[in-house]
């Protein structure tokens, strides 16, 4: 964002702000909240603490410190972030799980290992995030937040307690899976009054028997992917037998050896599928029953799923998507609604480009959680001013109406002392954190 920008939006950025003061013990820590978001939303070439306190004329350890170990209460700052979503209008919006990875050197940054990068595309060196994403799927002025963000830590950091403890981790936190993790964030957004029509998921979560005993727990619905060779009924087991002929089958050869499917006509129908724009897919669709395994051995589940076969017109990929959604719902719905993970790409996209999302060089898990939470901020604010100002067709801010197409290294830094029109050196001096 260039610095005319920001210095129009800088004032409802302060108001904002203002709504988190209660997070706060005193007013020169919460100011430093708004010298960091500002600097996420500048054209510092590269969005981490050093760049962006040069930037601002405040010391680099100070604003490290900020992050690290400052006093204020980040967890209650992001549950007022999960309430405001909360409280927008309209019904209830998409909520869509995924994981992130950023690629980084060396071996402090906590959570930090060998696994896959989604940011690399590779195993690579990296920080594993997991988060949540509210939208409201608006098919014309859409909005999209991330409402929570964890830490995935690896089994190999869970078992190194004092690795953990210099990383600031706490011995509370032990390993989870993703999908756990992705559960607990749940149950936190909808007991902060956070309510989804749908949660969508890929196949990490999808294939997991146990994330869908979950969900039913909740009464919540969702749709997601599932592997090709993920084991499913679609008619019960004469027995329950480990027998081959009683054994459930994978998804890639039910539909096409099941009569559930085979008898079936191939449909159509055209979703927008990515931020590239629409594409056209066949499906087929049935009901099914999974796997319980919770007495010892592969059993059917004794509730119903719908299992969605979908193949690309254009590409021939296909898909599997799981529902538990009730045997009446439509089947058309719950496509369009499995094809909307493209908003949780596309903010991950613009989180990265124009608040620094994945630019974190931090070595403490709170300066981790932190860091991501500014990000966070500053991209609600992003989003409630464009999709304000797209109502309002104000002419004055048309280029805050879409992506400003920054990135990293782009141009010069911005003065944000300037913007922010106080000595933060002086108030540093006098204060304690």
């Amino acid at each position: 964002m260039t610095k005319e920008q920001m210095t129009a939006l800088e004032p409802g950025l302060r108001g904002y702000l203002a709504g988190f003061r209660e997070c706060f013990r005193k007013e020169v820590t919460f100011d430093y909240l708004g010298i960091y978001t500002l600097g996420l939303l500048s054209d510092c070439p590269r969005k981490s603490v050093e760049p962006i306190a040069l930037a601002a004329e405040v010391p680099v350890r100070t604003l490290q410190e900020f992050l690290s170990s400052f006093r204020w209460d980040h967890p209650r700052a992001e549950a007022l972030l999960r309430r405001q979503a909360a409280d927008r209008p309209g019904g209830p919006g998409i909520g869509i799980i995924d994981a992130s990875g950023h690629a980084k050197q060396g071996d402090k940054t906590p959570g930090v290992k060998r696994q896959w990068c989604g940011e690399t595309g590779k195993i690579d060196n990296c920080v594993v995030g997991q988060h949540l994403l509210y939208t409201d799927n608006d098919p014309a002025n859409p909005f999209g937040c991330i409402i929570c963000s964890d830490v995935f830590l690896p089994e190999e950091w869970a078992h190194d307690r004092e690795r953990c403890r210099e990383a600031g981790i706490p011995d509370a936190r032990t390993y989870r899976p993703k999908w756990q993790i992705a559960m607990d964030q749940v149950r936190l957004a909808v007991g902060d009054g956070v309510r989804f029509s749908h949660l969508i998921f890929d196949e990490d979560y999808g294939s997991v028997p146990g994330f869908w005993r979950a969900l039913d727990a909740m009464g919540q619905v969702g749709i997601g992917e599932v592997r090709s060779n993920f084991e499913c009924w679609a008619t019960p087991p004469a027995y329950h037998s480990p027998r081959a002929e009683h054994a459930p089958r994978e998804v890639q050869n039910l539909y096409r050896h099941s009569p559930a499917f085979y008898s079936q006509d191939w449909q159509e129908v055209i979703v927008k599928e990515t931020t590239r724009g629409k594409s056209r897919w066949r499906y087929k669709a049935a009901r099914v029953q999974i796997t319980d395994t919770t007495q010892g051995h592969n059993r059917p589940y004794d509730r119903r799923y719908w299992l969605i076969v979908a193949e690309s017109l254009e590409t021939g990929e296909i898909k599997y998507f799981l529902s538990n959604a009730p045997g009446s719902a439509s089947v058309f719905g719950l496509l369009q609604v499995a094809f909307s993970r493209w908003h949780i790409e596309q903010w991950f996209e613009r989180a990265k480009q124009e608040t620094g999302f994945g630019a974190f060089e931090v070595r403490t898990y709170d300066g981790l959680l932190r860091h991501w939470l500014c990000s966070r901020m500053a991209m609600y604010f992003l989003a409630t001013s464009t999709q304000r100002l797209r109502e309002k067709k104000s002419a004055d801010h048309a280029r805050t109406g879409r992506a400003g197409g920054q990135h990293p290294g782009g141009e010069d830094l911005a003065n944000l002392a300037a913007l922010m029109g106080r000595n933060y050196e002086e108030e540093r001096l006098l204060s304690v954190a």
